[in-house]
């Protein structure tokens, strides 16, 4: 069964379910307009972190390999900051992109949290790859997007990036946290993949 903001606000003043947490769906910062991010009937929707952003680049003669990444296939994006005062980063046409959740997660051992991407950013051509957040899985989520437009787009920092779904379900033989898993206790900072 998919959880709702009761539920969700519960569990963030008991368990630290997400921290920092906001307990409304935050739109407007000061005379700003933002995109959401906060409590939301279902969900909850998570910021990016200004710490840091990666995209994907081309080095002739090498393949990206999931068994043996090579974190030179990786470049730093710079941090931007527009008249307004918004923070972001740019991701290039046809590219792709490592960013990292500002909000930290404690899942519970009966719940399993799915990452899906908001429609503001669907129709720039900005695609969050759905991301799972396991049973008894503690730390920032490390997130992916794919711009699929023939036009660069802005990424936002410290505004919504992803909505948070929260299935509970039976408690599990081994949560995430039992099994040592490779991506437990991930930091404010990109985690690059791992075997």
């Amino acid at each position: 069964m998919i959880k709702n903001d009761k539920w969700i606000k519960q569990m963030a003043a008991q368990k630290s379910l997400i921290v920092p947490f906001e307990e409304k769906l935050i739109n407007k910062s000061e005379e700003t307009y933002v995109l959401s991010y906060g409590l939301s009937s279902y969900g909850y929707d998570i910021r990016l972190s200004e710490k840091e952003f990666w995209t994907f680049r081309h080095i002739p003669g090498s393949v990206v390999d999931p068994k043996n990444f090579n974190p030179k296939n990786l470049e730093k994006t710079d941090l931007i900051t527009d008249l307004n005062g918004s923070k972001y980063f740019i991701l290039p046409a046809h590219s792709y992109g490592l960013g990292v959740a500002v909000e930290k997660l404690n899942i519970p051992e009966n719940i399993s949290c799915l990452a899906i991407g908001k429609s503001t950013y669907a129709r720039c051509g900005i695609i969050a790859n759905t991301t799972p957040a396991e049973p008894g899985w503690i730390g920032h989520l490390t997130l992916e997007f794919s711009n699929s437009s023939g036009a660069d787009c802005r990424i936002y920092a410290n505004e919504g990036i992803v909505q948070l779904l929260f299935f509970e379900g039976e408690p599990c033989e081994v949560t995430y946290a039992q099994r040592t898993g490779k991506y437990q206790n991930q930091t404010e900072k990109v985690t690059i993949a791992k075997v």
